[in-house]
């Protein structure tokens, strides 16, 4: 594994009392927003207007994901031990494009959490994967760079794995919309493909942009260098940024997958 760190800084707990109510029947009070339940249709109350949407998205990539969590199996719970280095228990935590819920099981059991997902069909399996484990998290149908929450109403926002599937419009979009519902002083925990990974490559995306591609099911994928994601967090400060790179053997080749991982924080 060739692992570096670009930028460290000793992680700072962010406290801040709870002000967000929230229960079984799907209110989330302060954040002013009302979910419907299993519908996934979300009820704007006096939110704040969110920032202008990306002018040139097609929404066919955003649809392809319905087809693809209808027969993605559950992959079991992740870490998210690299948040509780930051995040006091009970902080407010947006799972900013949360598939199956992966990420959710755990965090719910740490924080009080919502999960925000394009996919009715990924919020239904991780409301049913959530049940079945004893625990409980909100549910949103929404698209990360248009997200129906009041500023400033998260102390952190977890997003690995989900930029990488947007075009670079989108991509910023998502990225104001963190910044704007971030407290101060609010954490962003970032994961994506890098450039060097082993799958960089194939049909190029429509319309074309560099490291972009589009798969067969319909999905972006878009492989990411260091300095594209420091740009592309450019209004925060970096806590973390580091490559991780493994090696994978296939058929006895030896390949290389590519991740880049940040922490970032609002000034």
């Amino acid at each position: 594994m060739n692992k570096y760190r670009l930028i460290w800084k000793k992680p700072v707990i962010w406290k801040k009392p709870m002000n967000i109510k929230t229960d079984n029947g799907r209110v989330i009070t302060d954040m002013g927003v009302t979910d419907t339940g299993n519908t996934g249709k979300v009820e704007i109350k006096d939110t704040d207007v969110p920032v202008k949407k990306p002018s040139c998205s097609s929404k066919e990539h955003f649809l392809a994901w319905d087809k693809e969590y209808a027969h993605l199996k559950w992959g079991g719970p992740a870490s998210i031990r690299s948040l509780q280095a930051y995040l006091a228990p009970e902080a407010r935590v947006l799972d900013a494009g949360s598939g199956n819920g992966r990420y959710l099981g755990e965090l719910s059991r740490h924080y009080t959490v919502v999960g925000v997902d394009i996919s009715l069909t990924a919020l239904g399996s991780s409301r049913s994967q959530l049940a079945r484990s004893g625990r409980f998290a909100e549910h949103l149908g929404a698209s990360v760079h248009a997200l129906p929450f009041k500023a400033g109403s998260f102390d952190g926002i977890i997003c690995y794995g989900v930029l990488q599937h947007l075009f670079k419009d989108e991509r910023e979009a998502a990225v104001r919309e963190f910044m704007r519902l971030l407290c101060c002083g609010g954490f962003i925990f970032f994961e994506a493909f890098g450039w060097e990974d082993m799958r960089c490559g194939g049909e190029p995306s429509s319309p074309f942009e560099e490291n972009t591609f589009v798969r067969q099911n319909g999905i972006i994928y878009h492989y990411f260098t260091e300095e594209e994601v420091k740009k592309l967090f450019c209004g925060f400060e970096v806590l973390e940024l580091e490559n991780v790179t493994k090696e994978k053997t296939f058929r006895g080749e030896s390949y290389q997958r590519h991740m880049v991982r940040g922490v970032f924080r609002k000034l």
